[in-house]
């Protein structure tokens, strides 16, 4: 039976408990939240869980969107007669939104009700009697206050706040510059109070210490992006600590340290098990967005949705939606390197059949079944990188085309939408255009999809039962290594990369062999390889600023060269129009 946020013995009912926004930020609508006080603390702590999911962390116009679609990582062009949208999504990698764009606001919104939710969270199980688990729930309601404002300084570098245990305080406004160590010891003072996970009926899904000590390590990487965010020569990630106890990169390995070291964790040798339709607990997962088709209203399936063909179809009932590709650029970081066990991986089916996508397969069983159906077969896509020509079953009627021996048959794939043009997902865009993300109808193939996330078949697009990871182990020792690197120390550094590199193991189909460690570490090789262990995870951008490569044009992407006013997003126009609290960003 998968998880659901026991906050205690409350299972996830507050999620259908209505909640007020934060969209205008209207000082009277925050007064209003905050002193509804006679909430249940368990309701309260539950919806500001919730807000991770209700769009902000799994939807590909929020979070997801601004972090990948604004680097080399991941891009959104126009496809034909869709996805135009007014360019809203070809705005973010061609870098000329502003703060009209939806994404900008959307993502705003919910950050903002996030930071609205967790603040109600505090007051209401502060103003509540003693009961079993307040300082706990307290705990977690502070450590989701310090999450959503980071991401909101991240982002936007302002964020609202008003003194959840005041009833007279005044909104303020905070600032990245001086925020990001209020943050810091947030958090650093929540930690003595916040459960070990798998304590105190805690999962993965709950603010435990772990998901502490990666936010804290996040932070201290980019306390001196923060601290400095236009600076043109470079960031000092060697400053004294919030503590005065060592530097900020001493911090990061300290707090990286306190999750590889602990047993609880482990790296899966199959990379992409993380990204599983049943990852639920997986041994690398610290902190997640936990979703669940039958009980979560907030459950998405956007990271494996937007990259699929829509005649790429997991089940007769589901399909993709040809959207989202990456770029060359950074496909070809990957050249000489495609036997790297994180690159692409085929599925194998219970009788042994491999999934080739070569044009060699002419059926796969159909004994893998849906869940939750008494009979809907279940087509496995491969994953990783997905290049070149496409195969996979087509529909017959409502169901998938069979074989006289009752298997699904395979087929050559041709676009839905273009009948004629083979799905065939090239490395080279080509736009007409090399400013503009556009693709004419007989272009819409173009793009290689990243199949990271596995595509749940059973319900709609919508759905998903894959929890969304937002602190990984791959990612510590990722993150471990940077500061190893910038420290001077780069045989740990080293190490640490070639531990992820060696670990993980391609499938049987190539006898479970290693990837190869590295023999040499530089600057360049070390951003190229945080990128094979953490693409399509939200962390792009940021690693980009930090590393200087933010700025530079994307080669055949139609990203231009920019300026460092564009390192953080405008603060919605909608906002501005509302309230005279917030000052607009730099250049906006």
């Amino acid at each position: 039976m998968r998880k659901k946020l026991q906050l205690h013995k409350l299972a996830c009912i507050a999620l259908t408990v209505t909640m007020v926004g934060c969209t205008d930020l209207k000082e009277q609508v925050i007064d209003e939240v905050l002193g509804s006080n006679n909430s249940n603390p368990e309701n309260a702590l539950a919806a500001a869980y919730g807000q991770m999911g209700d769009a902000t962390f799994v939807d590909h116009t929020n979070v997801f969107g601004l972090q990948e679609y604004s680097t080399d990582e991941a891009m959104l062009p126009t496809r034909g007669s869709d996805w135009g949208d007014g360019g809203v999504y070809r705005a973010i990698h061609e870098f000329t939104w502003g703060a009209d764009n939806s994404l900008v606001t959307n993502t705003w919104n919910n950050l903002n009700a996030g930071i609205t939710k967790s603040l109600t969270a505090i007051s209401t199980i502060n103003n509540k009697p003693d009961f079993t688990n307040k300082k706990l729930f307290l705990a977690e309601a502070r450590a989701l206050l310090v999450f959503y404002t980071y991401h909101t300084l991240d982002l936007y570098g302002q964020a609202p706040y008003r003194d959840p245990y005041n009833a007279n305080a005044q909104l303020e406004v905070r600032k990245a510059a001086t925020a990001i160590d209020d943050l810091i010891k947030e958090m650093e003072a929540i930690l003595p109070d916040l459960a070990n996970l798998k304590e105190q009926s805690t999962n993965n899904g709950r603010f435990t210490k772990q998901a502490a000590y990666g936010l804290l390590a996040d932070m201290y990487m980019n306390r001196a992006v923060f601290k400095d965010r236009y600076a043109t020569g470079g960031f000092n990630f060697k400053e004294a600590a919030v503590d005065n106890n060592g530097t900020d990169l001493d911090k990061v390995i300290y707090y990286t340290t306190q999750i590889i070291n602990n047993s609880q964790f482990h790296l899966e040798t199959n990379y992409f098990k993380n990204f599983d339709i049943d990852n639920n607990g997986a041994p690398e997962l610290v902190f997640v967005v936990s979703q669940d088709i039958n009980t979560l209203r907030n459950s998405d399936n956007d990271f494996a949705y937007m990259p699929m063909e829509r005649n790429q179809k997991p089940s007769p009932a589901n399909r993709g939606t040809n959207a989202v590709c990456t770029t060359p650029e950074f496909y070809h970081t990957w050249d000489n390197n495609h036997e790297d066990p994180r690159f692409a991986r085929h599925y194998q089916y219970s009788d042994g059949t491999w999934f080739m996508n070569d044009g060699s397969d002419t059926s796969v069983p159909a004994t893998s079944i849906v869940a939750n159906s008494a009979s809907l077969p279940w087509f496995h896509f491969n994953r990783g990188m997905q290049v070149g020509q496409q195969y996979g079953p087509k529909l017959n009627g409502t169901a998938f085309e069979m074989t006289a021996a009752n298997r699904i048959k395979v087929t050559k794939l041709y676009c839905e939408k273009n009948t004629t043009l083979p799905v065939d997902f090239t490395p080279e865009l080509n736009f007409d255009n090399p400013a503009q993300s556009v693709f004419s109808q007989a272009q819409i193939n173009r793009g290689v999809r990243v199949f990271k996330f596995e595509f749940d078949p059973e319900k709609d697009n919508a759905t998903s039962n894959v929890d969304i990871p937002l602190v990984r182990l791959g990612g510590m020792y990722c993150l471990r290594a940077e500061a190893y690197f910038r420290n001077g120390q780069t045989d740990l550094a080293l190490a640490d990369i070639n531990k992820l590199r060696t670990t993980r193991t391609r499938e049987a189909l190539y006898a479970n062999a290693p990837g190869v460690a590295l023999t040499a570490l530089t600057e360049q090789s070390l951003y190229n390889e945080i990128a094979f262990e953490m693409y399509w995870e939200m962390q792009r951008r940021k690693q980009a600023i930090r590393f200087g490569k933010f700025e530079a044009a994307g080669a055949g992407s139609a990203k231009p060269v920019s300026q460092p006013f564009r390192r953080i997003y405008p603060i919605p126009q909608s906002t501005m129009d509302a309230t005279k609290i917030f000052q607009q960003n730099d250049k906006y």
